[in-house]
C-alpha cells in the first residue's frame, strides 16, 4: 500500500472534495433525507456529536485511496476518463448499492432513503475519480 503514501496529496484532495460534495448534497436534500430516515430536526440538533463527520471523512479517505489504487492498475489503453468514470460506476453498482439495499431492507427503511444515500455515494465516487484523474497519480516504483 505504498501507493497511498506516494499519492497522499491527490487522495487528500479527493477526500476533501468528496466531503464538500456531501455537505452540499445533504444540505440540499436534508429535509427529504430526514423524513426518509425517520429523523426530526429536534433529534438531529439534540445530538451535536461530530463523530459521524469524522467517520465520514475517514471512510471517504479510504474510498479515495482504494479508487486511486484501482486507477493506477487500470489499463492505459482504455482511456483515462473511461477508466475513471467506469471504475467508480462499477464499484458503486457492484458493491455500494447492493450493500446499502440489503442494509436498508433489513432495517425496513424506505426506498427513498436508499435512493438519496445511493446518490450521495455515487456523487462522492465521481468527485473522487475526477479529482484523482485531474491531479494525477504516481504508480509505485
Amino acid at each position: 500500500m505504498i501507493y497511498i503514501i506516494q499519492n497522499i496529496l491527490p487522495i487528500l484532495a479527493a477526500t476533501i472534495a468528496a466531503f464538500a460534495f456531501g455537505a452540499g448534497y445533504y444540505m440540499t436534500l436534508g429535509k427529504p433525507w430526514m423524513a426518509a430516515a425517520g429523523l426530526t430536526e429536534e433529534k438531529v440538533k439534540s445530538s451535536p456529536s461530530s463523530m459521524p463527520f469524522i467517520i465520514a471523512f475517514i471512510a471517504e479517505f479510504w474510498m479515495a485511496a482504494i479508487l486511486a489504487g484501482a486507477l493506477i492498475l487500470a489499463p492505459a489503453e482504455a482511456g483515462k476518463w473511461t477508466m475513471a468514470i467506469g471504475t467508480a460506476l462499477i464499484i458503486w453498482i457492484g458493491f455500494v448499492i447492493p450493500t446499502m439495499t440489503v442494509n436498508h431492507r433489513y432495517q425496513m427503511l424506505p426506498w427513498r432513503l436508499t435512493l438519496i444515500d445511493g446518490g450521495h455515494w455515487l456523487g462522492v465516487m465521481m468527485v473522487q475519480v475526477i479529482v484523482l484523474s485531474l491531479i494525477g497519480l504516481t504508480p509505485p516504483a
